[in-house]
């Protein structure tokens, strides 16, 4: 076991350089600008379809009132992320750019949009066709960002732009340099749309979605799950945010398959699709990825350490919530050849199941987009529309993961026992460390962001520091963010930390601080766990930081 996760360990560097990849990276944080678009509008879809479970339909007028904010905004996911990925590829370009020489965010935002409508709308009498501005065209929508992106890095990198005179005000100067790339982007876009749609005789959109299909089809089925969910798990194991690379390759398939489920229910059909984002959220990473929410509370109420009982209580409740990082590191889960098997295979066993009770016992797969931190049991019952079969499957699971885990708990906790009884032995005392005299001229009124892959796991290390702060009497800003949706709060923060699951982008986050002058640290998995459970250790950490030690 110990030779397998030391040539899984070799590989690191590579898969943490595909992390960091630019494309990759402007697909997950599109989407996690797009997100309070989802889960805003998910909440209409909630009020007027889950009545129905219970036989109550709205009447069509009333019906018709709750979707409408629904379809003005998950209705235009595609048209907004076309946006937020073109912005966000270009930030990630701009890092690499001289800083006299940057591309217009804004700019690419908005060709992004506008490039989207064009290869990937109908036009119909008196407007659009709507069919592909939801999440039937994000697949679209990437390809458009990218290729806008490029264009306008082409024309900045040659200056090929219109020049006016020194006497323009450079806010109007800006404005004609954007003029050029914005409408190569569009004609390119323009004249791509006449010949697609002549040769194949439909819009682009629709023909991605049907290329691709059969690569939807694969990924539904019991291998493709297996693929997908492994790579998540083992990817995390070796200390990799796994999320940040299989997400995006899977995350169109996602929207897609979640909407096809609606309609499939609506029509009164069998909601068949197994790959959504319920799926991975409450299914697969059942506590947070690995299926951890079983251990913890092995860990909580089972463990005869009291360093495991110590780390699975404080663990408990944000794992519940699905942020497992404190039980990822604090036990520690990763890297433990000891739970290397139960944590790849209970994730995959809970899909394997899921999809028996959709194919097999016809339970409708997931029909609803909540908010990741919903309790995994319940978000399956409600993502499911709460039913007697989705109870017994959230009930299944959690058995199944019990059986998995429970062997290699009981082999880690007498090994931790063991080694308590041998310290306990010891007849040498522990010198206690001398505590960190916090100056408050160095701490009071600073603004400190902390940054993790959810905006989950960075609430915890934020919380202790303003308590810590609190206690101390120190007036301190602290404020929690997900990377990817930070690059605009940079400058009114003076330290930036980084939760371990993003550390390897801290070469990247630097660019960015050395540019505003702040500063920035990436934080290790067993410390940054320690830290949120001590606030003044947290406040000693954020001291020798700013205090340039």
């Amino acid at each position: 076991m110990e030779a397998l996760i030391g040539k899984i360990e070799k590989a690191k560097p590579f898969f943490e350089k595909v992390s960091r990849n630019k494309y990759l990276k402007a697909i997950r944080d599109g989407f996690m600008s797009a997100m309070p678009v989802v889960l805003f509008s998910s909440i209409f879809m909630l009020i007027a379809y889950v009545p129905n479970i219970f036989n109550y339909y709205w009447p069509k007028e009333i019906e018709a009132m709750i979707l409408k904010p629904y379809n003005y905004s998950m209705g235009l996911l595609a048209v907004l992320v076309a946006g937020t990925t073109a912005k966000n590829l270009c930030d990630s370009f701009n890092r690499d750019m001289p800083v006299n020489r940057q591309i217009n965010n804004i700019s690419t935002l908005m060709a992004g949009i506008v490039g989207f409508l064009v290869v990937g709308v109908d036009s119909i009498k008196g407007g659009f066709a709507s069919g592909y501005m939801g999440s039937k065209g994000l697949l679209t929508a990437f390809l458009v960002a990218f290729f806008v992106c490029n264009v306008y890095r082409f024309c900045v990198k040659r200056n090929i732009t219109i020049h006016m005179p020194e006497e323009v005000p450079p806010n109007i100067s800006q404005t004609f340099a954007d003029v050029i790339p914005f409408a190569i982007s569009i004609l390119l876009l323009a004249l791509f749309d006449i010949a697609f749609r002549n040769a194949a005789g439909m819009c682009f959109a629709q023909a991605v979605i049907e290329f691709f299909q059969p690569l939807f089809t694969a990924a539904d089925g019991y291998l493709g799950l297996a693929v997908i969910y492994g790579a998540m798990s083992l990817f995390w194991f070796v200390g990799i945010q796994g999320p940040s690379i299989v997400e995006p390759a899977v995350s169109a398939i996602y929207y897609v398959n979640i909407a096809n489920n609606l309609e499939l229910f609506q029509a009164g059909k069998h909601a068949a699709n197994i790959l959504t984002p319920g799926c991975q959220q409450f299914v697969a990473t059942l506590g947070g990825t690995g299926a951890t929410l079983v251990v913890t509370l092995m860990f909580a109420f089972m463990a005869k350490s009291k360093e495991l009982k110590a780390v699975g209580k404080a663990s408990s409740i944000p794992v519940l919530f699905g942020v497992n990082e404190p039980i990822l590191f604090g036990a520690p889960l990763i890297l433990n050849p000891i739970f290397f098997i139960p944590f790849i295979l209970a994730p995959i066993l809970n899909v394997w199941i899921f999809k028996l009770f959709v194919d097999v016992l016809k339970m409708n797969g997931f029909m609803y987009i909540l908010p990741w931190t919903t309790p995994a049991p319940l978000g399956i019952v409600l993502g499911c529309g709460i039913t007697v079969l989705s109870v017994l499957f959230a009930v299944l699971v959690l058995v199944v993961d019990f059986v998995v885990y429970y062997p290699f708990f009981k082999v880690y906790d007498r090994e931790k026992c063991a080694e308590e009884a041998e310290k306990e032995g010891q007849i040498e005392e522990e010198k206690e460390e001398a505590a960190v005299e916090v100056s408050s001229d160095v701490v009071n009124e600073k603004r400190i962001l902390v940054l993790c892959a959810g905006g989950g796991t960075s609430g915890l290390l934020a919380n202790a520091l303003a308590k810590g702060a609190k206690e101390k009497g120190i007036s301190i800003v602290t404020a929690a963010g997900s990377y990817g949706a930070h690059y605009d709060m940079l400058k009114d923060y003076d330290l930036v930390v980084l939760a371990p699951q993003v550390a390897n982008y801290y070469q990247d986050l630097k660019k960015d601080t050395d540019r505003l002058g702040i500063k920035c640290v990436a934080c290790e998995g067993k410390k940054y766990i320690e830290l949120t459970r001590n606030p003044q250790k947290a406040l000693e950490f954020v001291f020798s930081i700013l205090d340039g030690e």
